[in-house]
């Protein structure tokens, strides 16, 4: 059996404003495995997004531990954890989360700087991450505002990349793309899935979800189903049919 890279083993996570308490998850066992290709779709409030924060670390249960690589996170300091973050998983967002005023180099080779990467090395990084996402070198020199919704969302695949962490975490990657762009992203998780990164990302698109390898459904903060993509609901495929076959 493979060793899980991130194990959540129930996990509830409880909100509370004044007297209301909302359980955004409750009692949620996931893990997430080396060269993993997974989806997690679900209705708006079911829990989605709680699950992915807490996949990257970003927040701590009430209840239940969360492992990385075999090890209980819950002692580590607000200080380890963002490290152990910076090293270790990516993360994608549907807005992009871009800096305008800095150019694409800037924003692609911030998660370096902590670390202590020279700059003549943060370079040939930040090179070799965009051509890996299928960008130009001239983009690094451009800000994010003259690139369009695509290759702005390539760019910060880049920045999730460039430390070539082995987990990839992405919420609505393609939630501001049209089609065809939509295409383009999800055909470079996939090939980041084959160079051996661990991609899970959270859509409420069944086109996109079907392009991943197995979909996790949750619902009222619980998962509630699994089962395999099936490719011929593809977004790849789905585009291919509508060209009549021919490959863009």
């Amino acid at each position: 059996m493979r060793d899980a890279i991130i194990e959540l083993i129930d996990v509830s996570k409880i909100y509370s404003v004044g007297e209301i308490s909302t359980t955004a998850l409750k009692d949620v066992t996931f893990r997430v495995y080396k060269r993993d290709l997974a989806a997690i779709m679900g209705p708006s409030g079911s829990g989605k997004t709680t699950l992915l924060n807490m996949l990257g670390l970003l927040d701590r249960p009430t209840r239940g531990k969360i492992l990385f690589e075999g090890r209980d996170i819950s002692r580590l300091s607000d200080k380890d954890l963002a490290n152990l973050r910076n090293r270790k998983i990516g993360f994608v967002f549907q807005t992009f989360n871009l800096i305008n005023r800095l150019t694409v180099f800037e924003n692609i080779e911030l998660p370096l700087i902590p670390r202590g990467v020279p700059r003549s090395v943060r370079a040939e990084m930040v090179k070799e991450a965009i051509l890996k996402v299928g960008g130009d070198v001239s983009w690094l020199r451009k800000k994010p505002t003259q690139l369009s919704g695509g290759q702005q969302q390539r760019v910060a695949i880049a920045r999730a990349i460039v430390g070539n962490p082995p987990v990839i975490l992405a919420d609505e990657p393609t939630g501001n793309l049209d089609r065809g762009s939509a295409k383009i992203v999800v055909e470079t998780f996939l090939n980041l899935n084959k160079e051996g990164h661990s991609i899970v990302v959270v859509t409420h698109d069944p086109e996109v979800a079907n392009c991943m390898e197995k979909i996790y459904v949750i619902r009222d903060g619980m998962i509630v189903g699994e089962h395999g993509a099936d490719p011929k609901e593809s977004l790849i495929a789905k585009m291919l049919e509508s060209s009549g076959g021919r490959r863009a």
